[in-house]
């Protein structure tokens, strides 16, 4: 069946490979919602089938992938029919020759590909927020490439998978040591580390500092500034500005204004107020000498499967909010 005919057809067969994990599981909940979709399943004894989940493959106009890397890989083997579309939720093709990236607010070229694209990569939820950040301030030449940068995320917990998220659910005591927030990938190797830099053309990638918090999902994603970085006077309100310029017409990232005063609890940044939504917010602050960019986001929405139903929308020619509203 050619793309065009799949267009034209009442639903988009899409079927989800690692239904069972919490990107997933998310995934299947915004699918069923989603007015233009046929969501297909299989049964569990099947679900580690080659045989069977190739004919699922090869039978979907679209192909979720929510596996680990090297199963995601693997799995990409196994489609034969070419106008399958397959978006990868893994970390596997993020950067891989072939593969969209799958943020198509960063510009105009970004969602003419994926518009065409048959192989797309979701991208990492503390990446979107960096990438949100950094890539308009880069490609419009008010920060060098060469910059060194630092990045701080507070994510909730979710994002690590279920043996994470029953770390935290279950077995609680008041005063355990999970109340407190923890930082990790403290090795500096994070694999979302690759696309930051990639994505946003940096000349090397930042020095990234993740930190997990005592909250199912949610997420802020902060990268400092210093006016001397900058190639052209104004420090944080040239910051905003451009900010405020490039995202003007996007359906789903908004900046606030300058210091966000509005959007402040007693001078606090609530890290979880998008969650169940496909949303981002870029909030700036600082002064003339010293800036802050914060990425607001929810890390299982815009930073996982609301951007995964955002770049399916795109790609199969549907309003890029249908089923995420």
């Amino acid at each position: 069946m050619s793309a065009a005919q799949s267009r034209r057809r009442a639903a988009i067969r899409v079927f989800i490979d690692g239904q069972a994990g919490t990107t997933g599981l998310q995934l299947g909940t915004r699918l069923r919602a989603h007015p233009g979709v046929e969501l297909l399943t299989v049964s569990s004894d099947r679900r580690r089938d080659a045989k069977s989940r190739q004919a699922l493959f090869d039978s979907a106009d679209v192909v979720f992938l929510c596996l680990p890397d090297d199963a995601a890989r693997e799995a990409v083997r196994l489609v034969t029919n070419p106008d399958t579309w397959i978006i990868d939720a893994s970390t596997a093709h993020r950067t891989a020759p072939g593969w969209t990236y799958g943020l198509p607010e960063l510009s105009p070229l970004h969602r003419a590909a994926l518009g065409q694209a048959k192989r797309i990569a979701v991208p990492g939820c503390h990446a979107t927020g960096f990438a949100a950040v950094v890539y308009p301030l880069v490609a419009c030449g008010l920060l060098p490439p060469g910059t060194p940068l630092t990045c701080t995320s507070l994510t909730g917990y979710s994002g690590g998978g279920k043996v994470l998220i029953a770390r935290y659910e279950t077995g609680r005591t008041p005063d355990d040591a999970l109340r407190a927030p923890r930082p990790y990938a403290l090795g500096l190797t994070h694999k979302h580390l690759p696309e930051m830099q990639s994505v946003c053309g940096l000349d090397r990638p930042p020095h990234f500092y993740p930190v997990v918090g005592d909250m199912a999902r949610g997420m802020l994603v902060s990268v400092p500034l210093w006016a001397h970085q900058l190639t052209r006077p104004g420090g944080t309100r040239a910051v905003w500005e451009l900010l405020s310029s490039h995202y003007a017409h996007s359906r789903f990232v908004r900046v606030p204004p300058l210091g966000a005063a509005d959007a402040l609890e007693a001078g606090f940044l609530d890290p979880t107020a998008l969650n169940g939504t496909n949303l981002l917010e870029l909030f700036v602050f600082g002064h003339e000498t010293q800036t802050l960019v914060a990425a607001r986001l929810d890390n299982l929405g815009k930073g996982a499967s609301g951007a995964a139903v955002q770049c399916m929308n795109i790609a199969c020619g549907l309003p890029e909010d249908t089923g995420l509203m």
